[in-house]
């Protein structure tokens, strides 16, 4: 079993940015161990507010670097650099995990779209392959016409919407983007409202007009 590398955990513990919990796991040691060490060898948790102002600065000017040299004199620099282009490096992670989760939510959306632009063909679709059994049910059948129902493509709309709106509140915190304070006055997919049922009845309505 590898030895734990006690400097990192240091570095990340004196921090202060992740919890006991996640510096053990990450590490592969319990958190009594790092108590224990702590304890021993008098770690404090006063940096976090420096690495925090530091790791803005760094994603604000440029990419993280992949790698973080590893230096053997611990000091406040040191310290407040390294951790800093941890946290720069988890948050370009996320903005690559949002970008990915919006795509395919707006592929999602350019289906919906495709489906509501020829519902007949659906409908028609759905007779054809229509074959009861003895009782006279065509119980494939009655799911497939739930699906391409009209409530359930105003469903699919506003579940869309909400994740959309979702996605856009994390992207806008990923990029730290401000929010504007006014309200809209329309319902759209994406603004910050939570769209009920009917509101999203009614813009569905106004895309197929």
């Amino acid at each position: 079993m590898a030895k734990p590398d006690w400097e990192a955990i240091e570095t990340a513990y004196r921090a202060g940015v992740m919890s006991l919990r996640e510096i053990a796991s990450h590490h592969g040691i319990s958190e009594g161990a790092i108590r224990k060490r702590a304890k021993r060898d008098d770690w404090s948790r006063d940096l976090n507010a420096r690495i925090q102002q530091k790791a803005d600065d760094l994603v604000r000017k440029q990419e993280v670097r992949k790698t973080v040299r590893t230096k053997t004199e611990l000091t406040e620099r040191v310290l407040i650099e390294a951790t800093a282009e941890v946290i720069a490096s988890v948050r370009m992670e996320h903005r690559g995990d949002i970008r990915r989760a919006r795509e395919l939510t707006n592929t999602l959306f350019d289906e919906l779209g495709a489906q509501c632009a020829d519902v007949g063909a659906l409908e028609q679709l759905g007779d054809i392959m229509f074959d009861p059994d003895d009782k006279g049910r065509d119980r494939l059948n009655e799911t497939y016409q739930k699906v391409i129902s009209l409530p359930s493509r105003v469903k699919s709309l506003k579940d869309l919407s909400d994740s959309l709106k979702t996605l856009i509140g994390l992207e806008r915190e990923a990029w730290s983007i401000g929010t504007t304070s006014e309200p809209e006055k329309t319902p759209l997919p994406g603004k910050n409202t939570d769209l009920t049922t009917d509101q999203a009845a009614e813009l569905y309505k106004k895309m197929m007009s």
